[in-house]
């Protein structure tokens, strides 16, 4: 499903709110107590391992993972420390459900700013019923909203981030790679440049996975799966990318709505037509695209591969070599907006779509 691939490596800065106080003090409470609730239920993975009441496929799944995370160190340069080599259940379906909101004629997410992660456009909670309440009363403000579900989140290195139960429901491809992804975070993190930021990881992410891939004998991972999200991603962008014209016209109100609504009606019928003809009928996406639609349930779309080319060209500039790639990214970060744009720029240009704006 779409959003397990686009919200699981989304950072919550729930530590950064933590630190700086920047919120009520029932938010400030409730965010204290959920991730004091996640660092408790952390048990070291080989204690899991060993102990006879573990499910066998369970103890299977953290070994491999394991392996994953020393060959992200070993031979991806990435940090070498406790993250990752302790495992949480904390008995709910997701770690944290992130709120979007968005203006009626917008795709600029209502933002939050924080001191450590700078400014992003969600607010996470380690409740549903909590997040949901957000949602309606910000829906009682005029906005749009979306409450996303997000498996797994970094505290960027602030704590020893634990592998959750709720990452189980990935194949180990995707647990291992966001291993891979997280502790990318670790290693490099900008603040207010979320694009940056996660472009970045999703390459180390991606790359990462083939060479482990690689290093155990094993063929690519499924292409026609990735084919179908690229492709299911770019619909979505496409859509949005109009829907910032109808946005920008100067329409009145309700003609600017029944544009928009077209645009999201064209959505689904874009959609429906690639399913049935490429995809000989897969329907995995049948269920998002099925539920309402709004522009904060758009927001996520693009997150993760604005930039992903450029890294892609960087890592091949400095010949495969991950050290320098990363003192490369590293320099990238220090260059102020206009000229980091540039330099990723120069090295390729972003697709078409993936320039709006995203949280």
């Amino acid at each position: 499903m779409p959003s397990s691939r686009l919200i699981r490596a989304v950072v919550v800065p729930l530590l950064a709110t933590i630190l700086c106080g920047c919120s009520s003090v029932d938010y400030f409470t409730h965010l204290a107590e959920g991730q004091y609730g996640v660092l408790s239920a952390r048990k070291p993975i080989a204690q899991v391992v060993a102990d006879p009441a573990t499910d066998p496929r369970l103890k299977e799944r953290l070994q491999l993972a394991q392996e994953a995370r020393t060959f992200a160190s070993d031979k991806l340069d990435l940090p070498r420390n406790g993250s990752y080599t302790v495992y949480a259940d904390v008995g709910r379906p997701y770690v944290v459900w992130n709120v979007f909101a968005t203006p009626e004629f917008s795709l600029k997410p209502v933002t939050h700013c924080f001191l450590i992660a700078g400014c992003v456009g969600y607010r996470g909670y380690f409740d549903k019923a909590r997040a949901e309440a957000e949602a309606k009363e910000l829906e009682s403000q005029g906005y749009e909203t979306y409450v996303g579900g997000v498996p797994a989140y970094s505290t960027l290195g602030w704590f020893d981030d634990p592998i959750l139960n709720t990452m189980m429901r990935w194949d180990d491809d995707a647990l291992n790679s966001t291993i891979f992804h997280e502790l990318a975070h670790q290693k490099l993190y900008l603040k207010n440049d979320t694009a940056f930021n996660e472009s970045y990881a999703t390459f180390v992410q991606e790359e990462g996975l083939r060479q482990w891939r690689a290093a155990r004998g094993l063929p690519p991972g499924d292409s026609i799966a990735t084919q179908r999200g690229d492709a299911f991603t770019q619909l979505v962008l496409d859509a949005r990318a109009r829907l910032e014209k109808v946005y920008a016209s100067g329409l009145p109100p309700e003609q600017m709505r029944a544009a928009k609504q077209a645009e999201i009606e064209r959505l689904r019928a874009d959609y429906r037509s690639l399913r049935d003809t490429q995809w000989q009928g897969y329907k995995g996406y049948d269920v998002w695209m099925d539920a309402p639609i709004n522009n904060a349930r758009l927001l996520p779309f693009g997150l993760y591969h604005k930039w992903v080319p450029a890294f892609a060209a960087l890592y091949a500039q400095q010949g495969g070599d991950w050290v320098k790639f990363f003192a490369a990214a590293k320099a990238l970060s220090k260059l102020d907006t206009a000229a980091r744009t540039a330099a990723l720029e120069q090295l390729a240009p972003p697709a078409a779509g993936t320039g709006g704006t995203a949280p």
